[in-house]
């Protein structure tokens, strides 16, 4: 996209705008502000940034503000790295307060480090809805303030590039405070996590995170640092390519957080027929019992893996499956065959702790959520409509 003369443009806009301060930032090819970057230079605290369709290739930005919403229009606005990078980290760089992303595609972040992201998160509290990261180094990179929180919402990450000697995931969540994750989709990943958190608190609800058929992922969900871990209402798939033979691992690097808890209710988990395989591996260290508190309920345990659990009124409703007992997993319907006699077999997950463990919500190709009306008696795993969406 051509360069304006940005100085003097943006001058002669700051005048124009009521209070010196404009409430809506228009950037397009035809527009005043041809580039992204230039709005972010203008763009006040409250103010909202709008981004035509289209392709913008270079056009890399940090953003300080507070309160700022930025949106794409439209189909969306894909951007494009192309060799590009904000301070040699990633497309866009938020180091703001709270401020909004919808409807974005961040493609081919590269960095000379190998650790570029479609979005660096350094601080503030960060909401994406809509939003899709490709072919990134790192897809959404966040740093290690404790007062930061991430929610992502009805958003999609994939393929992750191939680079011999580098672990490359598909979001990679530093020490914040909370990291939520809803109705979105994980897939193609290499070597590395689909999802890696140290956070203090992480909830994954309802959504598809399934490598196969052609990734080769390690971990689909790993808290290496344990903290609290909700997980509910996701379906987790392994490939039979991974490069590690656990699904979900927790505290593989001990306990940094001072509450450990881990919680997995009606997901509908699925591993490959590789030795070793693991649903869930909570790690162990120093010699104590247990990395954390864990308690399962109502998962549908899809393939031969082991399930490390605790005590049996610890795990009640988990059910046993074979990829056979679904409808078509290859094709994306991970809802159990019509006639599977595990319809209708849990008891309510209930309550544990002050965290409920019953889905409101249920997964929704291709990456969103619909209510979940309560069924009379419900069923293991994710899904609990018959019917598909």
């Amino acid at each position: 996209m051509p360069h304006a003369p940005v100085a003097s443009l943006l001058f002669a806009m700051l005048l124009l705008a009521p209070g010196a301060q404009a409430d809506t930032w228009r950037v397009g090819p035809a527009q005043p502000l041809t580039r992204i970057a230039d709005a972010a230079r203008v763009a006040q605290d409250g103010d909202t940034v709008e981004i035509e369709p289209g392709i913008y290739r270079h056009d890399v930005a940090i953003w300080r503000q507070d309160n700022l919403t930025i949106r794409g229009l439209g189909g969306g606005a894909v951007l494009e790295a192309d060799g590009a990078s904000a301070e040699d980290k990633a497309i866009w760089v938020i180091r703001g307060g709270t401020i909004t992303i919808e409807n974005i595609e961040f493609r081919g972040a590269r960095v000379p480090d190998l650790n570029g992201a479609g979005i660096r998160f350094e601080r503030g509290h960060l909401y994406l809805r809509n939003t899709r990261f490709f072919n990134n180094e790192n897809g959404l990179l966040a740093g290690n303030d404790a007062t930061a929180t991430l929610h992502i919402e009805d958003s999609e990450f994939a393929r992750a590039p191939h680079h011999p000697g580098a672990l490359h995931h598909l979001l990679y969540v530093g020490r914040i405070g909370q990291v939520t994750i809803r109705g979105s989709r994980f897939s193609g990943g290499y070597r590395a996590h689909l999802i890696k958190s140290r956070a203090m608190r992480s909830h994954i609800e309802y959504n598809q995170i399934v490598d196969r058929p052609d990734g080769e992922a390690a971990y689909e969900l790993e808290f290496p640092d344990g903290g609290v871990a909700i997980v509910i209402g996701n379906i987790i798939g392994q490939s039979p390519r991974t490069s590690n033979a656990a699904l979900i691992s927790y505290a593989a690097e001990g306990t940094h957080w001072r509450d450990n808890r881990v919680v997995l209710s009606h997901n509908t988990l699925i591993t490959p027929a590789l030795p070793g395989s693991w649903f869930l591996r909570v790690w162990r260290h120093h010699g104590t019992p247990s990395a954390a508190d864990v308690v399962t309920r109502n998962n549908l345990l899809v393939g031969p893996g082991r399930f490390d659990s605790p005590t049996p009124e610890a795990r009640d409703g988990n059910r046993r499956a074979t990829s056979t007992m679904l409808r078509n997993p290859d094709a994306g319907d991970f809802r159990l065959r019509a006639h599977s006699p595990l319809w209708s077999t849990t008891p309510p997950a209930g309550r544990w702790r002050g965290i409920a463990l019953t889905p409101a919500r249920e997964f929704t190709p291709p990456h969103t959520t619909r209510p979940l009306t309560p069924p009379g008696t419900w069923s293991p795993g994710a899904l609990q409509h018959r019917t598909a969406p």
